[in-house]
């Protein structure tokens, strides 16, 4: 996927502190691409200091827009020339707008939109609400004020510093003249009303990766409580927040759609389009893959086919992370391979195996070179967890290049013995139509260097 560009191509983009993470880019670039406009989004890295003069400099390149992460979203409004009535009542404001007569931007709060939005895709309107939101941070007072505005009936905010709670709701409830939020402990859940259920919104970092096992509340018998669950956390996709909703028969909203949603608002307020729901249903499903991947390369593939050499190469490519899982599993039981083949046996090795790569999916492990031993595409259970746990690249050596690089090898227990080509080459036979299927892609590694192998398959990944 492309923009092309021109002297006609209008710029849009983000301010923030950092930014390099962000994927509102991969969202907008191709919306641009689906409607057919000539824009471009990138990413504008402004510190917290130079945010006045990032405005103006807008201004002067006559761009088109740009939106507005942490930490510039209070901030930035002493910048603008008018701000949207509901960006003024939260105090923040996350979309820039070039007015057309020239004075300047106004300013819009597209993350609030786009929850209510997401809200209405599932058939969950606001008026008439009983809501509880979990934590009193950033999110919490703009949606508790966005629930508030749009008829819910009651709001409770609850938190760990009840203080924290008390201030949003004395807040909220004076913006829009009601009494209808209400604070409360966090470890007072048990105490809400249970005649009703309840549109519930988790807007804390509990959850957030790697601490994907956590949740604000693990109490079962709160999540009977919810009809429908919000989580402003996008990675993971899926909580466990919104696991434990599911488990009882509630509506789950996770984060992503929040995030979508939010950038067709501004994407729309820039370009004065409408994007359809088709459309938006494809950006999701290309923004959940590009969530999904974990970002991993796994290169398998027969003994001495270089899987170690070459991850080294592309770690130093790549700038990330390189792991072996056979030095991993040696460091984790003080042994050598050899010394567990011998006193435990290869079916407990291989045990070891699929319990490593289990563990590198539970914790999230994400942009690594993870090269696996020889062995562990043998069972169909680990084919399944390579594929989850990201692309995987299979080395292709033949038998007669393996026979030159292991001769003299004496660390590897299936090729002890005499006959070192018999065994190579049984082996290989067993083992290619294994390898085959776990592959993403193959790679032939005969008559190339590792450096070679290395830029073979940064391509493959790329593209």
């Amino acid at each position: 996927m492309g923009n092309y560009t021109d002297g006609n191509t209008r710029t849009c983009g983000l301010f923030g502190y950092p930014v390099r993470h962000t994927m509102s880019p991969f969202i907008h670039n191709m919306l641009a691409e689906m409607t057919g406009i000539n824009m471009v989004y990138v990413p504008f890295e402004v510190k917290p200091e130079n945010l006045g003069d990032a405005v103006r400099g807008i201004e002067a390149l006559n761009v088109l827009g740009v939106n507005c992460t942490i930490p510039h979203k209070s901030e930035v409004i002493q910048y603008l020339a008018e701000v949207d009535d509901l960006a003024q009542k939260v105090g923040a404001v996350n979309t820039l707008v070039k007015l057309k007569d020239g004075r300047g931007y106004k300013g819009y709060n597209t993350d609030m939109t786009g929850v209510q939005r997401s809200l209405r895709r599932a058939g969950v309107e606001l008026k008439g609400e009983s809501v509880v939101i979990l934590g009193a941070g950033g999110v919490s007072r703009p949606i508790a004020y966005l629930c508030a505005a749009n008829g819910a009936k009651d709001v409770y905010i609850l938190n760990r510093t009840v203080e924290k709670a008390e201030a949003v709701a004395a807040e909220v409830n004076a913006a829009v003249d009601n009494s209808c939020v209400k604070p409360m402990k966090l470890e007072d859940y048990d105490k809400l009303p249970r005649d009703r259920k309840y549109l519930a919104f988790q807007c804390t970092s509990v959850g957030l990766y790697p601490n994907v096992d956590d949740a604000p509340v693990t109490d079962e018998s709160f999540y009977e409580l919810i009809h429908t669950a919000f989580d402003a956390i996008y990675r993971p996709i899926e909580t466990r927040f919104l696991k434990m909703a599911a488990d009882k028969g509630a509506k789950c909203i996770g984060g992503l759609e929040m995030l979508l949603f939010q950038g067709i608002d501004a994407f729309e307020l820039w370009n004065d389009v409408s994007i359809t729901d088709k459309q938006a249903d494809i950006v999701y499903d290309a923004l959940l893959r590009k969530t999904e991947d974990k970002g991993n390369v796994i290169l398998v593939g027969f003994m001495g086919c270089g899987k170690s050499t070459v991850s080294a190469c592309l770690s130093d490519k790549l700038g990330i992370t390189a792991i072996d899982t056979d030095d991993m599993i040696e460091k984790e039981e003080n042994r050598t391979i050899k010394d567990i083949f011998a006193s435990d046996g290869e079916e407990t090795f291989r045990d070891m195996e699929t319990a490593y790569i289990q563990k590198l999916i539970d914790t999230e492990v994400r942009d690594h070179i993870i090269a696996v031993g020889g062995g562990l595409p043998l069972r169909s259970e680990n084919r399944r967890l390579l594929k989850k746990l990201g692309q995987v690249v299979y080395l292709k050596t033949s038998p007669n290049e393996a026979y030159k690089r292991l001769q003299g090898d004496t660390t590897r227990p299936l090729l002890q013995g005499d006959d070192l080509m018999g065994r190579i080459l049984k082996l290989s036979d067993e083992r290619e139509e294994m390898y085959q299927d776990s592959a993403d892609h193959i790679v032939i590694t005969d008559s190339k260097c590792p450096e070679e192998i290395a830029e073979e398959i940064n391509k493959l990944i790329r593209r």
